[in-house]
Order: structure tokens, then sequence, then C-alpha cells
């Protein structure tokens, strides 16, 4: 086998990782997201604006990860 391709096989394994660990991060944000919600209805301004913040930066590093492997996998 070559080790060109067995690092694009690696870096297609690590990106789907990357993006399903950043999917269940930001289902889990929103879920705890309502919760806190439903216990303090006054607070959702603020909870909703540190919601928004944290999917965000959990979306870009899965966003990176996925990049970095189609830039092993293009790479000559």
């Amino acid at each position: 086998m070559d080790i060109s391709l067995l690092a694009r096989a690696v870096a297609v394994i690590g990106a789907g990782i990357g993006i399903a660990g950043g999917s269940i991060g930001i289902g889990l944000i929103g879920s705890k997201a309502l919760e806190a919600i439903a216990r303090q209805p006054q607070e959702k301004k603020d909870i909703r604006t540190n919601m928004i913040l944290m999917a965000a930066l959990i979306e870009g590093l899965a966003f990176f990860g996925a990049i970095i492997a189609l830039l092993v996998v293009f790479m000559k």
C-alpha cells in the first residue's frame, strides 16, 4: 500500500470524525441552551448570544479540520 494513499485515507477519516464531533457539540449546546432558557426565561437573550458564539467556534474548528483533510487529500 502506498504511503500517500494511506495518508489520504487517514485524512478523510479524520475529517469525518472532526465533522461528526462538531455536529455532536453543536447539538449538545443547543439542547443545554434550551434547558437553560426553560429554567430562566428572563435570561433568554444572554443564553442565546452565548449559544450562537460557542456554536460558531465549534463549527469553525470542524471546518478547519475538514480543510486540512482536503489539503492532505489533494496535495501532490
